[in-house]
């Protein structure tokens, strides 16, 4: 591919149509060695950005590497403005645009929150292994990040530290509204895992409600170590022994999910499969779990 590991696309530069300069490729090119080697014979020296992808291993940084946007494109004359990587740096930060499986903006129903402040939130913290706030709000992990529903706020927020900070995340708090508001007991493990085919909800995810799990192949297809980092070390996902890798996530304490990777080979390309114990059919409707996938993707991408 014709695109430099700093994300210039080489076929839309006069230099590359000409042939005076060739494309730098990505990190894990042979093309950046190539590049690099004659950096240093003309230079003396090379591009610290390129230089650092190969050394890393990382194909592209805008879309690949958790630095970006690091001091090797600030203090550089190229390629990009202060102001792309201000605007870089600022975005990353927040989460994409919460869309349901007919891409519209998702809504939480008004109903969803004073069914939530009718329930008692001690009753509910213990079935889902939380922790009631004693304000009518329940505490609970989800992921790496420490979460509070406070129905009477119709607000979700986030720890940091000592503070409380409140969070835009509709995606996150319409599943935490379906599951909180769906549970009536503590629901054990079931110990059998599931594809969404396997569920008594599976007609549910067929056509454009099938699990979304293009944008995660377009990242990791190709990058085995870096779904590695993603799941286990940012999101303390613990390993498993199914597919070429594999782990066990808990977006709810309650909820396990199964993430399930195989590296592209001869004859298929890279695929990644989620599972669920089959006690999540007792907890969550298929909208439900389709929008728990989306979010906990959204967590791997951005790791």
């Amino acid at each position: 591919m014709p695109t430099g590991a700093c994300g210039i696309n080489c076929d839309m530069c006069k230099l590359q149509l000409m042939g005076i300069c060739s494309t730098c490729g990505s990190g894990k090119s042979p093309e950046a060695e190539k590049k690099l080697a004659a950096q240093r014979r003309a230079f003396g020296g090379t591009c610290t950005i390129l230089e650092c992808a190969v050394l890393n291993r990382v194909q592209y940084c805008l879309r690949d590497c958790g630095g970006f946007p690091c001091e090797n494109f600030s203090t550089g004359p190229y390629p990009f403005s202060p102001g792309f990587l201000s605007m870089q740096a600022r975005r990353r930060s927040e989460l994409p645009p919460a869309m349901d499986w007919n891409n519209r903006p998702i809504e939480v129903p008004e109903s969803f929150w004073k069914t939530l402040a009718r329930k008692d939130p001690m009753a509910v913290s213990n079935f889902v292994l939380g922790e009631a706030d004693g304000k009518g709000g329940v505490i609970f992990p989800f992921l790496n990040a420490v979460v509070r529903i406070d129905p009477q706020k119709r607000e979700l927020a986030q720890r940091v530290e000592d503070d409380w900070l409140p969070v835009s995340d509709p995606m996150l708090t319409l599943v935490t509204l379906l599951y909180f508001n769906r549970v009536e007991h503590l629901v054990p493990l079931a110990g059998e895992l599931a594809a969404t085919n396997d569920l008594k909800s599976a007609p549910h995810f067929a056509g454009s409600h099938e699990l979304n799990m293009k944008p995660m192949l377009e990242r990791y297809a190709n990058d085995p170590a870096g779904f590695r980092q993603a799941a286990a070390h940012h999101l303390g996902g613990t390993p498993g022994d199914m597919a070429d890798l594999s782990f066990r996530l808990l977006p709810f304490p309650r909820i396990p999910v199964y993430y399930l990777y195989w590296k592209p080979d001869e004859e298929f390309g890279a695929r990644i499969k989620v599972l669920f114990d089959r006690s999540i059919e007792e907890l969550l409707t298929a909208s439900g779990i389709w929008a728990l996938v989306w979010r906990v993707n959204i967590e791997l991408l951005r790791a």
